[in-house]
């Protein structure tokens, strides 16, 4: 049965009048004369009663009536959710991003983004880099904020933000008391760098620039994660070099201090795959740039 002669039925059965529901659907009348008779031909019953001066339905044509309402209802529905799931105002979105983010300009583009597109269900989870483009390229999800970017020409990419490098130090530290701290006199503490895998990581990184202001750390304590690694700084196992947006958020038994000496800063990139072309994708994207200029 097609949705058209259902439509052109319920018509016809709203108005009762060949001639109104005609106009009404723009068509002329001996094609939607011929319409419903393919129908009743079709279903093996008659749908109305005809005569020169009224048009009723019979008791098929009503029981039809009620199903075909509820049948084009529902697809219109659909119709209409899929457009808007097009379109890009419902739908779901998966952003994955490493765990310092959450404590810099992350939340607040998030929080951006669900004002544009409140319809749009957001799932959110920390991942470090390695775990990010894996589960990009096996589409566990939509959209990456790593630190500071993934390599991989099958990815697009838009920077999100740039900021310093500062130390975390137990409140305990004899640093703590410093007036200064000069980061090429810190080669006998330890060192509490993320993640312990896969490497090379940001761990590399830090250890990159030790060696570029002429020492390596006394010790070094690799965790899993940013938060482990706060939470060893916490209870005095050692140092460790973090983001300046971290210090935000305070932590009991860490102090954030900045140091003198070689930073060469960290970033934040959003990323996803270049064959991901979701509506809910490129609109994340616009309002991350619209966020940055605004910044």
């Amino acid at each position: 049965m097609e949705l058209r002669r259902l439509r052109y039925f319920l018509a016809v059965a709203e108005e009762l009048h060949f001639g109104r529901a005609a106009s009404r659907l723009e068509i002329a009348q001996p094609p939607l004369s011929r319409q419903i008779a393919a129908l009743e031909a079709e279903i093996g019953a008659q749908l109305f009663d005809r005569s020169r001066s009224q048009i009723r339905k019979t008791q098929a044509g009503e029981v039809l009536e009620r199903h075909a309402r509820a049948l084009v209802d529902r697809l219109e529905a659909a119709y209409k959710e899929t457009r808007q799931v097009g379109e890009g105002g419902v739908g779901r979105l998966r952003v994955a991003f490493v765990g310092s983010a959450s404590h810099g300009v992350l939340p607040n583009l998030i929080k951006s983004y669900r004002s544009f597109y409140p319809k749009v269900e957001l799932a959110l989870s920390a991942m470090n880099n390695a775990e990010l483009h894996s589960a990009l390229v096996q589409r566990e999800i939509d959209v990456a904020v790593a630190r500071p970017s993934l390599k991989d020409d099958e990815l697009k990419r838009e920077p999100l933000a740039q900021e310093d490098l500062i130390l975390a130090i137990p409140d305990s530290s004899e640093l703590a008391t410093r007036d200064k701290i000069v980061f090429s006199e810190l080669g006998n503490q330890t060192f509490v760098l993320y993640p312990r895998r896969p490497r090379p990581s940001y761990a590399d990184f830090v250890l990159s620039f030790c060696r570029k202001e002429g020492f390596e750390p006394a010790a070094l304590e690799l965790a899993q994660d940013y938060q482990t690694a706060i939470s060893l700084v916490s209870v005095g196992v050692g140092i460790s070099v973090v983001p300046e947006s971290v210090s935000r958020t305070s932590r009991p038994g860490v102090l954030f201090r900045s140091y003198e000496g070689y930073n060469p800063g960290t970033a934040l990139t959003i990323h996803a795959r270049r064959d991901n072309q979701s509506a809910q994708v490129a609109q994340f994207f616009d309002v991350a740039r619209k966020f940055r200029r605004g910044r």
